[in-house]
Order: structure tokens, then sequence, then C-alpha cells
């Protein structure tokens, strides 16, 4: 087997307003949408940097709900970017809220967590060192009260 892509697939209520949140918080663009006569989105893509994030509305009828259906998101979708504390700030003007601040991590990296308006979490990070997987491992252990 051989993998070409990963796509993430978002579910979301009011898909519109989620594409358009996306262009601004995030700088997406969107390659294109396919719309059901009745208006609701049945697929868009949308590029980040080069990689493709696809989403539709909710289609309950399927099972297929978003976070706002189900109470929740167990997963975060995380973008490396130049400026945490700045993609931050955007999405928050955009309409996301902050989860967790922009910290400095363990792991050589800045970063922190928003929420969008349609319950899916975006961790926002930039690279402010690189650490070795041993490295990182003995920072871990540290973190955690180990030796």
């Amino acid at each position: 087997m051989n993998i070409h892509e990963l796509f993430p697939y978002l579910r979301v209520k009011e898909a519109g307003r989620a594409i358009e949140f996306y262009k601004r918080a995030f700088g997406a663009t969107e390659k294109f949408r396919l719309t059901e006569p009745s208006g609701r989105i049945g697929h868009c893509e949308l590029l980040f940097g080069s990689t493709t994030l696809m989403l539709s509305e909710e289609y309950p009828e399927y099972g297929f709900l978003g976070p706002q259906s189900i109470g929740g998101t167990s997963i975060s979708i995380h973008l490396h970017l130049d400026n945490a504390d700045a993609a931050i700030e955007r999405a928050v003007a955009a309409g996301a809220t902050v989860v967790r601040a922009a910290s400095d991590a363990f792991y050589g990296e800045r970063s922190g967590t928003v929420r969008d308006p349609f319950g899916h979490e975006w961790m926002l990070g930039h690279s402010i060192e690189d650490v070795t997987p041993e490295e990182m491992q003995r920072r871990y252990d540290e973190l955690m009260g180990g030796s």
C-alpha cells in the first residue's frame, strides 16, 4: 500500500460561515465547493499553505456530525507557522476563543490552542529550537515527574 496524501475532513454546522472563518483566521484559500440545490455544502476543499483540508455541512441522516452536535471534539489540528502569537491574535479577531495561551514548550515550539466558532480546536505553533527526540524524551520525563 502506498499512501499518497492525508486529508483532514471536518464536519461543521454552517459550512459557509466556517469556510469564511478559515479564510479570515488562517489565510486558507478555497479550491472549490460542491453545493446542493438546497444550499447545503456537501464538500469543500481549502488550502492551508500546500495542505488540503476538506469540510462539509453536517449530514445527520448519515451520522456525520460536528463538534457542536456531539458536544466537543477529540482532535486538534496543528498548524505550524511563522508566529504563533500573531496567528492566535488573528484567529481570535476572526471569532475563535483561546483554549490555551501561547507558551514555550519542552519540545522546542511556542504554541497555543484556539477553538473555532464551530467547535474544532487548532494548535498554532512555531519552532523556537531544534530538539532531538532523546532530549525531548528527557524533558518530558522531567516534566512528568520522572528521573
